[in-house]
């Protein structure tokens, strides 16, 4: 991926809070589209291996939810959190992060994550087929700025953090004219 390719334009089964449901589980289905997220606005996509894995928990998760202020500073008007995983791992993974400020996006078919390149097997960790770590700011659908993670590969040994960390992301937008 690069500056200026458009992002795949898919539909993500979402699961939504709808009170009127009821109950201990008041969700409903609702497809979105890629425009539903991404058009008319400037956006921090990052998307990783796993909802509730360590480094993913632990450091990119918190670091933008915890820094929202200064890339909404920066013109972000969202920040969207992807995962290969379906809408009921990636709601409840946002509710154990308390999450306010980072929306998730379930990719649970990995369709997004396979048309953007980034799909890779972990066999090796028993995930079966998962996202590459990267990070992207996104404007109006199309990528303006894209930080992927060295080492692309299928079942690599490590889980390289860095380059798509917050801190890297907001590095860029602090220095963007």
């Amino acid at each position: 991926m690069q500056a200026g390719h458009k992002l795949p334009n898919v539909t993500f089964k979402t699961r939504v809070r709808d009170e009127s449901i009821g109950g201990d589980n008041p969700f409903r289905w609702e497809d979105k589209t890629t425009d539903d997220f991404f058009a008319g606005k400037r956006v921090v996509l990052f998307s990783l291996p796993g909802a509730f894995t360590p480094t993913c928990s632990t450091f990119q998760l918190p670091g933008f939810e915890n820094g929202f202020t200064e890339f909404a500073d920066k013109g972000i008007d969202a920040i969207y959190c992807m995962s290969v995983n379906d809408s009921f791992v990636m709601n409840k993974w946002a509710q154990s992060q308390d999450l306010k400020n980072v929306n998730v996006i379930p990719d649970g078919s990995g369709e997004f994550t396979r048309r953007m390149g980034m799909l890779v097997n972990k066999d090796n960790l028993g995930f079966g087929v998962r996202s590459w770590r990267y990070a992207a700011v996104v404007k109006d659908g199309a990528i303006e700025a894209w930080f992927e993670e060295p080492g692309l590969a299928d079942n690599h040994n490590e889980d390289p953090y860095g380059v798509s960390s917050p801190e890297t992301v907001l590095e860029y937008l602090n220095s963007a004219k």
